[in-house]
């Protein structure tokens, strides 16, 4: 009898631990992305897996909402007082984690740190704020000016990184350690961040608009592309981001699982280091674009899922030339520009990060630099060693998509070609290049603005920094349980409207 009544109560507390257990999974959103976070300070870093953990926490004065139209999130109104001088009216009442009020002084201050030394990895937009420029009339008006008639300017306050407002008290106490102890206004608020297994958030319950479903976000970085689909599959992740196209009919023909595809802002390319002989040398860079199989990547990589570039901009980038010409492939021309370079028989490195379909991409181009002399090793390295190593200067080649936070031309195109920025990989450095581009910045939208970027990306592309693979389309599944989600074309997901089937 007692031996019983152990089992029965044995089996009720068991029972109570699955209930728990249940309720627990219901209210907390799981969700797998290809990468860990870099770090949580938004002036610390500019990758999409740092931003996409950000804006759950963050806010900013304007946002893009998932159709990419600008509106209000923080400011409840701005006006262009003149070419340069903008001023933005505060939302009353809304609070930090960490129970402060958001004033005017916080946003002068996020700038003002945004446009300093610890701002450079953001330094692509900070660069257009005048530092004399900042007014506070009044606790919830900010006034900010630019240096110049700058277009791009307030759209430019909706990335997330640059715009993101943060607490002055808050960042000052946690000094280097911010990144760590990020403070925002946003809907949920950090908890923890066990580095390369999961950041845990929790809703912030005096968050000033609607309140999230989930009371708890766990995002976990899981590289492996097929172990991340194996998550979904089991029910351990709600959503994964970045859906290889080799697992895409796994989840498609899923009854369990939906399939979600966005067309996207991303240019995946073949980067080459043209500051490094003998890269520096434009029929070198042309032999190894004309040695080089896009198409067949394109195809054979990302199994038809996106286009084949034609230039630096994606087709959802405003003032896209669609006239500009596919690059070639020509292997017997690639070898004798070889020649004629003194280039033959080079050995080179392919660094990428350990994204699967960025090593494949690098598989498929190391075998087709072969066929034209040029032996190349893979070197594979973590997201993070990854990108400290291109902002080094030691890679000869290397694998990586861009994505513009706002369908801008100046965001697809200046960070990455202006003589100098942090983010320009391939070290681009062309006088006529960088006018243009200071150029396109200051002239209202219109068609001499269109003829800037027209002549920019016919000049990018001659110049041969980059060999391009794929203009992308995301690929995100879910579990059928998950409503409400609207993927963003910049990849930079409000996954905080995600809500659950009763």
């Amino acid at each position: 009898m007692k031996r019983s009544a152990f089992s029965v109560l044995a089996l009720a507390g068991l029972l109570m631990i699955a209930t728990a257990s249940v309720a627990i999974a219901q209210d907390t959103l799981t969700v797998a992305m290809a990468q860990d976070a870099k770090t949580l300070d938004p002036h610390g870093s500019n990758d999409l897996a740092s931003n996409t953990v950000m804006n759950q926490i963050y806010q900013n004065l304007l946002m893009l909402d998932s159709e990419g139209k600008l509106v209000p999130q923080l400011a409840e109104s701005y006006e262009q007082l003149d070419g340069k001088t903008y001023r933005f009216k505060l939302r009353k009442g809304v609070l930090f984690h960490n129970g402060e009020e958001l004033k005017a002084s916080d946003v002068v201050y996020s700038f003002r740190r945004a446009i300093s030394p610890k701002g450079s990895a953001v330094s692509t937009y900070a660069s257009a704020i005048d530092p004399e420029g900042f007014e506070t009339p009044d606790d919830y008006t900010v006034i900010i000016r630019t240096k110049e008639e700058n277009t791009p300017f307030v759209a430019s306050l909706s990335h997330v990184g640059f715009g993101c407002i943060i607490n002055e008290k808050a960042t000052e106490e946690a000094g280097d350690d911010y990144g760590q102890r990020p403070v925002g206004t946003g809907p949920y608020r950090f908890v923890s961040w066990a580095k390369g297994d999961r950041i845990v958030l929790e809703r912030f319950d005096k968050f000033s608009g609607p309140a999230p479903v989930a009371e708890t976000m766990v995002i976990r970085p899981i590289t492996e592309a097929t172990t991340r689909t194996i998550e979904l599959e089991t029910g351990a992740v709600d959503i994964a981001l970045d859906i290889t196209p080799n697992d895409m009919k796994r989840v498609e023909e899923n009854d369990d699982l939906r399939l979600l595809r966005k067309v996207g802002n991303m240019t995946s390319y073949i980067g080459i280091n043209t500051a490094k002989a003998p890269f520096d040398d434009i029929r070198v860079r042309r032999a190894i674009s004309l040695a080089i199989d896009a198409e067949g990547i394109c195809d054979v990589v990302f199994r038809g899922v996106g286009s084949l570039p034609k230039s630096p901009m994606s087709p959802g980038v405003m003032y896209y030339d669609d006239g500009q010409k596919a690059q070639g492939y020509d292997v017997e021309a690639a070898k004798k520009l070889l020649e004629e370079a003194g280039a033959t028989g080079m050995k080179i490195q392919i660094w990428t990060s350990d994204r699967k379909d960025r090593v494949d991409t690098a598989t498929f181009a190391q075998a087709m630099l072969l066929e034209v002399g040029i032996e190349a090793e893979i070197k594979v390295l973590e997201w993070g060693a990854f990108l400290e190593g291109l902002k080094a200067g030691q890679h000869d080649l290397f694998v990586l998509g861009w994505i513009p936070s706002v369908p801008d031309p100046s965001f697809a195109l200046d960070a990455c070609f202006t003589t100098g920025s942090v983010w320009n990989f391939s070290r681009v450095s062309d006088p006529s290049i960088d006018e243009l581009l200071k150029k396109g910045k200051t002239i209202p939208n219109g068609e001499e603005r269109a003829s800037v970027y027209g002549e920019l990306q016919s000049k990018i592309n001659d110049y041969l920094p980059w060999v391009y693979t794929q203009n992308n389309e995301f690929l995100i599944g879910t579990g059928k349980s998950v409503k409400d989600f609207e993927p963003s074309s910049n990849g930079v997901h409000h996954l905080y409207e995600v809500a659950f089937e009763e």
